[in-house]
């Protein structure tokens, strides 16, 4: 049977999940792998999975549950291996990179931000910080709307600042929200969003990181700002050139 993979961690993990019911229908039972001083969390690999919301709690419970005593490298949903002899393989292959990877995230949590600007507030930011705009603005109004070339050159002028206002906004989130945070990966560009960040934080400093966050709302009232964790560090396993398992979709 294919062996499903949750994560990785140290032998002396204080707080493996035992009597853990993993992905599946029923539940298939969590257990644990060993190999030197690394330890795999796994469970017997269900046939046909899909990303159900069921599944992907499961995993993310397990994690949790691993998570809470100690570093794991989580695993994405979906990664299965042929086998176990094909997991611990692995672990004694890449054992030096799950080690260093293990001590890095130590005591470490992940949090997502996004941010997006809220197209009235920004357009009014945008028209009260550029007095040219502003001029060109009230020019077409008092000419009853303005020319055919009037209204593009403003639609033109605006768009160039409200593009040049989402590049400064969104190395401003990133240089407040670094300050706390010991490492960070940056998403997969996406339609909306002009900062898509995942910043390592200790857990120590968790507090911190989240005043800035609400620092930053506050200061930035133009900017939609969403935050998603603490998370397993998913963005900062930084995979050797083979994983522990080969997701199966």
């Amino acid at each position: 049977m294919s062996t499903y993979v949750y994560g990785i961690a140290a032998r002396s993990h204080p707080s493996l999940p035992k009597e853990l019911g993993g992905v599946g229908t029923p539940p298939l039972p969590v257990r644990i792998l060993e190999e030197g001083d690394l330890v795999a969390i796994v469970s017997d690999a269900p046939e046909n999975l899909r990303p159900k919301r069921k599944d992907l709690l499961a995993h993310q419970n397990v994690l949790s549950e691993a998570g809470a005593g100690g570093a794991v490298l989580p695993m994405r949903f979906g990664s299965v291996a042929p086998d176990d002899a094909a997991v611990t393989g692995v672990l004694a292959e890449r054992a030096e990179h799950y080690r260093e990877r293990l001590g890095a995230l130590d005591g470490k949590v992940e949090y997502n931000v996004k941010a997006s600007h809220d197209q009235e507030a920004v357009l009014h930011r945008v028209m009260s910080d550029n007095p040219e705009l502003r001029a060109l603005a009230q020019s077409n109004r008092q000419s009853g709307g303005g020319s055919y070339e009037d209204k593009l050159r403003l639609g033109e002028m605006v768009a160039a600042a409200v593009q040049h206002r989402e590049s400064e906004d969104a190395a401003l989130v990133r240089q407040a929200l670094e300050r706390t945070a010991a490492a960070e990966s940056v998403g997969p560009d996406s339609t909306g969003w002009l900062v898509n960040v995942s910043f390592l934080v200790d857990r120590a400093q968790t507090e911190e990181f989240l005043a800035v966050v609400e620092q930053v709302r506050k200061e930035y009232p133009h900017l939609e700002v969403r935050l998603n964790g603490p998370l397993p560090p998913y963005s900062f396993v930084e995979p050797a050139p083979s994983e522990p398992a080969e997701a199966r979709t």
